[in-house]
């Protein structure tokens, strides 16, 4: 159930209209260490926060976490709740245009879980893959 006690800093269909066409949204078991990591290592920039969800932007691209209570009503939460560490195995989020390198080392000195290290890549990237602190892989770089 929310938590979020008055309005927020906009209205949620204002800010709905406001996304890409593509965008990501991803659930969290503590916003403030995930506000911190997409922050200081991935170098987002945090838009909003509140007990319920955060909006965050990074090299253009908008995306948005929300805390697991706020999904207490959505079909699939009680497989959530049954098994947490299974958040967004098999999916990738991939960023291009920031630099692997630093992320990798911010990663590092903030004790994130790298899970590869910075490297140039056949398909034309150098790229690292970093995971937030619920799992969520970004594999984050720029072209080669």
């Amino acid at each position: 159930m929310k938590k979020l006690v008055g309005q927020s800093w906009i209205p949620a269909d204002e800010y709905g209209h406001s996304l890409p066409p593509f965008t990501v949204n991803l659930l969290s078991s503590d916003l403030a260490r995930a506000a911190r990591f997409y922050a200081q290592v991935l170098g987002a920039k945090v838009v909003y926060t509140d007990p319920d969800f955060i909006a965050l932007e990074i090299n253009g691209l908008k995306f948005m976490v929300h805390a697991d209570h706020t999904y207490d009503r959505h079909p699939w939460f009680s497989r959530l709740q049954e098994s947490p560490s299974g958040r967004g195995l098999g999916a990738e989020m991939r960023l291009l245009g920031v630099d692997p390198d630093a992320i990798e080392a911010r990663a590092r000195r903030w004790g994130t879980v790298v899970l590869q290290a910075a490297q140039d890549k056949p398909h034309g990237w150098r790229e690292t893959i970093v995971a937030d602190p619920d799992g969520y892989a970004w594999a984050v770089g720029r072209v080669i």
